[in-house]
């Protein structure tokens, strides 16, 4: 029996890059194929031609044996293949049904759109598959998990059999990531092929049967869980060694630089998000705030940042009150920001990579007189781009022709590229694979180390529990509490993260600070 799917020879040429060179990969019925890469390798590349959004090179498709074209997405989805993306193409106003029927409109009366037959068809399919979507939600009010399981649920209303997901976990939560994982399963267990693009270690031994790895556009290594370990597998991604553990001295804090003070912040819809918190960040040592996406960390670094209006309380960085401050006059008293949203407040996706690198200092930095430096500005990005590793044909290439790994390198660059007394960081390494992640967890802690003081919010509490010093927990826009990271397990956290708080917890201050080297496993 054929594969439900073949690739063979696939090579994509760009002006100045290569980025499939000769790729073969094969995937069964009822298998989930991992594809396996560092940001740049070509995944992501290789999945547009599949999905008929790029024309290889040179390079052939077979689906069940038989050899087909593929033009456009429209090709695709008749072979019975659908793509689940990195980013969600969905309409924010519009519901779960009028998103999923977007492009195959069902019509009755001739004229009418039958909205109830494409909404009985989603409750369906959310039930055959243990999805949970109501299909007369809008978009814009439902959480990123849901938002993924309607795309999901888009290429399962065109009967697809094939589903490729790019970066499924990028944007999720832990809890999310395990019901995406349930779901998966579901999927296979009725017949349908999936190929998983990703770069996380751990989902990858978890969930693939077989893994295919690329690195820089060429296939090398096809592999199973069973004779993996995250070090080979590693290893294999980036071509050399890789410590998948932080190693940090014990902090040596100074003053505060951040100090907020009784807090509250609105959210975009003007509910309270952040309900009068207070903590501060000291010189030399990393706070990280841990917590389930929606709890209020995404509206307090907003407020920290200024980005977002402070309803009553107190924010001093380096002494000074920045309740109401700009971004600009927060980042000119030394602050540097990592965004959750790399997208929307860290690029201007237009722009090239070079006036990105100098989106918050052109004015000054980069400055000629009246006039842009570009000599200045060719000079220093380019070795940005170096030092970063950020994987480009050039310094004019646009923001938007980034994958997303590498559209995450470049704020990274030009954020830890300054002078710096704060850095706030935001989901620093979501996107990145194990080589720019062991990169950026080194440059954090090398700031601190640099005394600068460090508040690094994520949903990964390894990465938390890696980097930090001491951990706030927040839950419904409130700080639980504030606990020694060398003190706290992985399960209290997650505890504390839910609302409760264990009896056995730590104090602030208890216990004595680590000696030696802290590691924990990423």
């Amino acid at each position: 029996m054929p594969p439900v799917l073949e690739l063979r020879g696939i090579t994509k040429q760009f002006p100045g890059v290569l980025a499939n060179d000769n790729i073969n990969l094969t995937l069964e019925k009822g298998e989930i194929h991992a594809l396996l890469g560092e940001n740049g390798a070509g995944k992501s590349t290789l999945m547009n031609i599949l999905y008929g959004l790029y024309k290889p090179t040179k390079g052939e498709i077979f689906i069940n044996g038989q050899k087909v074209e593929i033009s456009g997405p429209t090709d695709a989805i008749r072979q019975g293949i659908g793509m689940v993306h990195q980013h969600f193409m969905l309409i924010p106003v519009l519901t779960v049904t009028e998103n999923v029927m977007l492009g195959e409109e069902a019509i009755h009366n001739g004229i009418f759109l039958d909205r109830k037959m494409v909404a009985n068809r989603i409750r369906e399919i959310s039930k055959q598959y243990g999805l949970q979507v109501d299909p007369d939600a809008y978009i814009k009010d439902l959480p990123v998990g849901i938002q993924q399981r309607v795309e999901i649920i888009k290429v399962l209303y065109r009967n697809a059999n094939v589903l490729i997901f790019d970066e499924p976990t990028a944007v999720l939560t832990p809890q999310e990531v395990e019901e995406l994982f349930t779901i998966i399963k579901s999927l296979v267990a009725q017949g349908v092929s999936l190929i998983f693009i990703t770069h996380k270690l751990k989902e990858v031994l978890a969930v693939a049967d077989r893994i295919t790895v690329i690195r820089r556009g060429r296939t090398v290594g096809t592999t199973t869980p069973a004779e993996s370990t995250p070090q080979s597998l590693a290893e294999l991604m980036v071509g050399r060694s890789v410590e998948l553990m932080v190693k940090k001295k014990s902090a040596t804090p100074g003053e505060p630089v951040l100090t907020v003070e009784n807090l509250y912040v609105n959210d975009e819809r003007g509910n309270p998000a952040v309900k009068g918190i207070s903590f501060e960040v000291r010189a030399g040592e990393v706070l990280g705030v841990a917590g389930v996406q929606g709890n209020g960390q995404t509206e307090l670094v907003k407020a920290l940042t200024g980005l977002s209006r402070v309803q009553s309380g107190v924010i001093k960085i380096t002494g000074h009150n920045t309740s109401h401050a700009s971004p600009r006059q927060i980042t000119e008293l030394g602050v540097a920001h990592v965004p959750e949203d790399r997208q929307r407040d860290g690029l201007v996706l237009s722009f090239p990579i070079k006036d990105n690198m100098m989106l918050n200092t052109y004015y000054n930095t980069f400055a000629k007189g009246v006039v842009i430096d570009e000599e200045k500005v060719n000079r220093v990005s380019a070795k940005l781009v170096e030092d970063f590793d950020v994987r480009t044909p050039s310094i004019e290439a646009t923001a938007k022709t980034l994958s997303g790994g590498n559209q995450q390198k470049v704020i990274v660059a030009r954020e830890f590229s300054r002078p710096t007394k704060l850095l706030i960081a935001s989901q620093p390494t979501r996107g990145l694979d194990v080589g720019s992640i062991e990169y950026i967890h080194g440059r954090i802690i090398a700031k601190r180390d640099e005394g600068a003081a460090v508040l690094v919010v994520s949903t990964e509490l390894d990465e938390i529990r890696a980097l930090s010093d001491r951990i706030a927990v927040m839950f419904e826009g409130q700080i639980v509490d504030i606990l020694p990271a060398n003190l706290v397990t992985k399960e209290q956290l997650g505890l504390l993260m839910a609302g409760h708080r264990p009896a056995d917890l730590p104090s602030e201050g208890e216990g004595e600070p680590a000696e030696v080297d802290v590691e924990v496993v990423l």
